[in-house]
C-alpha cells in the first residue's frame, strides 16, 4: 500500500508543470515574486526559444529572471521591464509578440500560405478537362492482335 502511495505521489509531481526558478531568485516580497512569475512566464527562453524563462533551465533564462526581478525591486512597472527587455532583444523575446509590420509575416504568413495552396487546389481543379470518350473506348481486334505480339516478344 505504501509503494503505491509513493508511486501515486511520484506521478502527480510529474505531472505538475515544471519550475526552473532556484529558491536563491525567489523574492522576499510575495507580491513582488507573483508580479516576476507573471512576467517570466510571459518572456521567450533565448535558448531553448519554445518556453518561457520561468520554465527554462538554461543559463540566459536565469539571468533574465533574476533582471526581472531586480528590475521590479528598482521600482519598475510590468511594461517597463518588458519594454527594457525588448529594446535589449527585439520582440522575439516575448512570447507573444505584438502585431506590427515587423512581425505581420510572422502573424498572418500561415493565413496567406493557406490561402495560396487553396487558390491553387482550385485553380487546378477547375482547369481539369474531362477525359475524351475516345480515350474509353475498348481496343479494337488488330489493336489486341498488336498488343498480344508485343507482349509475347517480350516474354522470349
Amino acid at each position: 500500500m505504501m509503494r503505491l502511495a509513493v508511486a501515486l505521489l511520484l506521478s502527480l509531481m510529474m505531472a505538475l508543470p515544471a519550475q526552473a526558478v532556484l529558491p536563491d531568485e525567489v523574492l522576499d516580497d510575495p507580491v513582488l515574486e507573483a508580479r516576476a512569475r507573471d512576467l517570466s512566464a510571459e518572456i521567450r527562453c533565448l535558448v531553448c526559444q519554445n518556453e518561457s524563462i520561468d520554465a527554462s533551465n538554461a543559463q540566459l533564462a536565469r539571468d533574465l529572471r533574476i533582471l526581472v526581478r531586480e528590475r521590479l525591486v528598482a521600482g519598475d512597472s510590468d511594461e517597463e521591464v518588458l519594454d527594457f527587455l525588448v529594446a535589449r532583444y527585439g520582440d522575439f523575446v516575448l512570447l507573444r509578440p505584438p502585431v506590427n509590420t515587423s512581425t505581420a509575416l510572422l502573424w498572418f504568413g500561415p493565413l496567406i500560405v493557406l490561402a495560396l495552396a487553396g487558390t491553387a487546389i482550385l485553380l487546378r481543379m477547375r482547369s481539369r478537362r474531362p477525359v475524351p470518350a475516345s480515350a474509353t473506348q475498348a481496343l479494337t481486334d488488330e489493336e489486341k492482335a498488336r498488343l498480344e505480339a508485343l507482349l509475347n516478344s517480350d516474354q522470349k
